[in-house]
């Protein structure tokens, strides 16, 4: 477990803020880590910026954490419609599954409410069930979060979440896109395992 890892983000951006901090220890601990991003979500990029601009920002937030541009995946499903896209979401996870082989994954929380994030998890689940999976926390997004595991984190790993986070500068006045919230957050999930920092997540599956 924990040496070929692959991210499941619905739209860019999604990835970093669900697991950031765990990415950059990850990569600090050398793992192999993939990030899929299943939509760049060209339509919801505000209108005094390009279009690509999100494309062009993951990229430089996966640089920012450390993850190799060669591991970047960028998927074109339509923002909002991936329920409609059910099938050819999963055919493409399948896809993945062969090519990259994760021994474990991070998706969108069960408890996830967007419909792009639900259709990400719940067809994750069915292409990778024999896996072990984690659901990140997105709290703008979670109607209710089971904090049921925890990844310890240093201060300079939830600095390197927010340097990656702060390159999508098309989506910076987002409230949940803030310092203070991220670092609060972490600091948060610290807390309740008696620690600095943390990253929460809900055990989908555990496969030892």
């Amino acid at each position: 477990m924990f040496e070929r890892i692959l991210i499941m983000a619905p739209h860019t951006d999604d990835g970093e803020f669900g697991c950031g901090g765990s990415i950059a220890r990850f990569i600090e601990e050398e793992k192999t880590i993939f990030y899929a991003a299943f939509s760049s979500a060209e339509v919801s990029v505000p209108p005094e910026f390009p279009s690509d601009s999100l494309v062009k920002e993951v990229k430089r937030a996966i640089n920012v954490i450390g993850i190799k541009e060669e591991n970047l995946i960028i998927l074109d499903f339509e923002v909002r419609k991936f329920p409609e896209q059910r099938q050819e979401i999963l055919d493409m996870m399948l896809k993945l599954k062969e090519e990259i082989k994760p021994d474990t994954i991070f998706l969108p929380s069960p408890n996830d409410t967007h419909q792009d994030h639900r259709t990400v998890y719940e067809e994750g689940f069915r292409a990778f069930k024999d896996t072990t999976m984690f659901g990140y926390e997105l709290p703008w997004n979670n109607l209710t979060f089971n904090t049921e595991a925890f990844v310890l984190l240093r201060e300079e790993h939830i600095d390197k979440k927010i340097a990656a986070i702060s390159e999508y500068t098309s989506q910076k006045d987002r409230l949940y896109s803030k310092p203070d919230f991220i670092k609060g957050l972490a600091k948060t999930r610290g807390v309740q395992i008696g620690t600095n920092f943390a990253e929460a997540f809900e055990v989908v599956r555990w496969v030892l």
